[in-house]
């Protein structure tokens, strides 16, 4: 197994630790960094690595594995699936665009933006955005 790639939580950041966790694991599952059948930190150490509970830890790997991304296998640990999901229906798309969302509101909730303020910008964005 190589070097594990270094994830980071930022307690500032309004996106709750678990989603932190679970974005990082899936861009470096997504960009090669975590190649297949890499076996992810025991659940244990990534919480004490991180600062964090094993219940947080965990959910961010039943995350992953819901969207198959990874295997868990009792005695064998969590590792990245063989051939990890992509997005293929409209239900995953679905999916990744309500994450995004999501984020986005907790980000401009924390600076304190209301829902007018939150759609302007997102409607600004639109128009922004080819």
């Amino acid at each position: 197994m190589s070097e594990p790639p270094v994830l980071s939580v930022t307690t500032t950041d309004p996106t709750p630790p678990y989603e932190q966790v679970r974005r990082q694991l899936a861009a470096l599952i997504g960009s090669g960094a975590l190649a297949r059948g890499e076996r992810l930190p025991p659940l244990r150490q990534l919480a004490g690595d991180l600062g964090l509970a094993v219940g947080t830890v965990a959910r961010a790997y039943r995350e992953l594995e819901a969207a198959g991304l990874v295997v868990s296998r009792r005695g064998g640990g969590t590792r990245v699936a063989d051939h990890p999901a992509r997005p293929a229906d409209q239900a995953d798309d679905d999916s990744v665009l309500r994450r995004a969302a999501e984020d986005y509101v907790w980000r401009a909730r924390a600076a304190g933006a209301d829902r007018g303020s939150i759609l302007d910008a997102l409607h600004r964005a639109l128009d922004a955005t080819p």
